[in-house]
């Protein structure tokens, strides 16, 4: 029984389970607190922030090339430039980026 995988599959399966439950009993009634609202809806978009910015910054070769096009892809997409021009954007100055450091050293 040292490393039995059913048992930790188990018990992952209730932990899941018990995160989704417990909400749907215990919170009957519409939520009313404006700050909970509001912190209930910003979850979903932190959580994608928290798992996107590790990845774009340690996806290049070179930290300087993810930085600068995480900057780039913010801009764009403040200015209104739809998703994908947001992705080519980042893309190319990845790519510009690399390119320039490859030449310098």
């Amino acid at each position: 029984m040292k490393n039995n995988i059913y048992i930790y599959i188990l018990i992952m399966a209730a932990v899941i389970y018990l995160i989704r439950l417990l909400p749907l009993t215990l919170i009957r009634k519409k939520i009313t607190n404006k700050t909970l609202r509001s912190f209930l809806f910003y979850v979903p978009y932190v959580t994608l922030v928290v798992m996107t910015f590790p990845a774009i910054i340690e996806a290049t070769d070179s930290y300087i090339s993810g930085i600068l096009a995480l900057i780039a892809g913010g801009v764009a997409a403040y200015f209104g430039v739809s998703l994908f021009g947001v992705a080519v954007c980042s893309c190319a100055v990845v790519f510009v980026t690399e390119l320039i450091l490859r030449l310098i050293g």
